[in-house]
């Protein structure tokens, strides 16, 4: 699969893998919060686009254009009030090309939660779409004022498929459908709850382990192996640069 990035503006953000790594995690005690593999999977799935100047904005509360003031104090692709009633919309300096039937999702930083705004979510048919799209984000409290760093990232965007999230089909079923499934699940479920219960033993060997292990070493509460495509990182390619245009039966095609 292929997605090629068209920048549309002389400096264009910078547009980088997503980094599994997050500030607010390097602070937790121990940085426990990268135990979670789920958290550090999914901080890296896709790419960020980083605003290119440090600015802050502040609305205060109304619903024109004009009720979102933003100080920057640099040249470049700032951010605008194109919409009013609190949006803040970022221009995203790229127009994006994917093959058939892959789409792109855009939406904001995975797990980097900002005070006093939301970043909104869009999904993009970029396999055919000679259209640019802006990113927005939305105040969540009036007279706060927001302040994104040069480098930080506005946006992250990772492909989809639409006809594959059509073709799903739903199941509710009971767990005694699936024994096998159930037996499993329950004896994790019984060796959470002692390992749990262990931690408050400075003896124990639970208390030296500091947390289980298995889902993030791929393996089923009985020692199984869970499957072999378990990861536990991402590892995406960055934007590379095309030197000649694609058909011209040169290097670079």
């Amino acid at each position: 699969m292929k997605i090629i990035a068209y920048p549309t503006v002389a400096h264009p953000p910078k547009l980088r893998p997503a980094p599994s790594g997050r500030d607010w995690m390097d602070a937790l005690p121990e940085a426990y919060g990268y135990r979670c593999l789920p958290l550090t999977m999914a901080n890296a799935h896709g790419w960020e686009i980083c605003s290119p100047v440090a600015f802050e904005a502040v609305w205060n509360g109304g619903p024109s254009k004009n009720d979102i003031q933003i100080n920057c104090e640099e040249g470049g692709l700032v951010p605008t009030t194109h919409f009013g009633s609190g949006i803040l919309t970022f221009h995203v300096g790229y127009l994006f090309r994917t093959e058939p039937g892959i789409s792109l999702i855009a939406q904001g930083p995975v797990n980097r939660p900002k005070d006093g705004i939301c970043a909104l979510s869009g999904m993009i048919e970029t396999d055919w779409s000679t259209y640019t799209f802006t990113m927005n984000w939305m105040f969540t409290r009036a007279n706060t004022p927001v302040r994104f760093e040069r480098d930080e990232p506005f946006c992250h965007v990772f492909p989809t498929k639409p006809a594959m999230m059509e073709a799903v089909e739903p199941v509710l079923a009971p767990f005694e459908s699936d024994p096998e499934t159930q037996k499993r699940h329950n004896a994790w479920s019984e060796s959470r709850n002692t390992f749990n219960a262990d931690l408050l033993n400075p003896d124990s060997r639970a208390r030296s382990q500091k947390w289980q292990k298995d889902y993030y070493r791929g393996y089923q509460p009985d020692g199984e192996k869970g499957a072999e495509h378990h990861r536990t990182k991402l590892r995406l390619k960055p934007f590379a640069l095309q030197v000649k245009a694609p058909g011209s039966g040169e290097d670079g095609e």
